[in-house]
C-alpha cells in the first residue's frame, strides 16, 4: 500500500497528479469537498464533477452518472466500472465508529478503528436510498432495488433487493421486460392514462 499524504485540496482546481485524500472525514479538505459537492445544483453537474476527478476514487469508469448529494467520506475505498448509475440519496459505508465506542467503555480495551472497501462492477445500477455496506463487490449488469442494504457480494447478472439485499431476478429478464414494456414514457398525461387503465378505470 502507499503512503497517504496529507494535502490542502481545492475543489476547482484542475489535478496536479499529486493529490490523495486522508479519507479521515473530518480534515478542512474534505470538508470543503463535501461543501461544495453539495452545492452543484444538478445531478449531472455533480456526475461531472466525480468524472473530472477520477483520482479521488480509487477507480472511477467511463460514463458514470452521481445523483447524491453527499459526497463519499471514503473516496479513496470505492470503485466505480464502467457505466454505474447511482440514485439519489445511496449511501457508501466504508468504516464503523463500533472500535471507538468500545476503546471508551472503560473496560481497558483499546482497538483499532476498521475499515473495508466497495467494488461496483460493469453496468451497474443502484436504486435511490439504498446503502452499500463495506467489504462488498457488486457484479457486472446488476441492478439494485431502491432501499435495499448491502452486506454481502452480488453475483453477476442479477436483480437484487430488500434488507438484507437478495437475488430477486435475472439481469436478462429485466431487460427483456423492461424492452417489451409500454411503459416507456415520461409524458405526464400518458402514464396517468395507463395508471387508471391498468387498474380497470379511467377517472382519477
Amino acid at each position: 500500500m502507499h503512503a497517504v499524504e496529507h494535502v490542502i485540496y481545492n475543489p476547482i482546481a484542475p489535478k496536479t497528479g499529486n493529490w490523495s485524500v486522508t479519507g479521515n472525514g473530518n480534515g478542512l479538505s474534505t470538508l470543503w469537498r463535501k461543501l461544495y459537492f453539495y452545492c452543484i445544483p444538478t445531478s449531472g453537474g455533480r456526475s461531472k464533477y466525480i468524472n473530472n476527478h477520477k483520482y479521488l476514487f480509487h477507480h472511477v469508469g467511463e460514463n458514470l452518472f452521481f445523483q447524491p448529494r453527499k459526497f463519499p467520506s471514503d473516496p479513496e475505498l470505492i470503485s466505480f466500472g464502467n457505466n454505474v448509475m447511482i440514485a439519489s440519496e445511496v449511501s457508501f459505508i466504508t468504516h464503523d465508529i463500533v472500535n471507538s465506542m468500545i476503546s471508551r467503555c472503560g473496560i481497558g480495551v483499546n482497538i483499532k478503528n476498521t475499515g473495508g472497501v466497495i467494488e461496483i462492477g460493469n453496468n451497474v445500477m443502484v436504486g435511490a436510498k439504498s446503502i452499500i455496506m463495506p467489504n462488498v463487490r457488486i457484479g457486472n449488469n446488476v441492478v439494485i432495488a431502491a432501499g435495499s442494504i448491502v452486506t454481502k457480494d452480488i453475483p453477476n447478472n442479477s436483480v437484487v433487493g430488500g434488507i438484507p439485499a437478495k437475488v430477486i431476478g435475472s439481469f436478462q429478464d429485466l431487460v427483456n421486460k423492461r424492452k417489451n414494456s409500454n411503459l416507456n414514457t415520461r409524458d405526464t398525461e400518458e402514464l396517468w392514462k395507463r395508471f387508471y387503465e391498468s387498474r380497470g378505470n379511467t377517472n382519477s
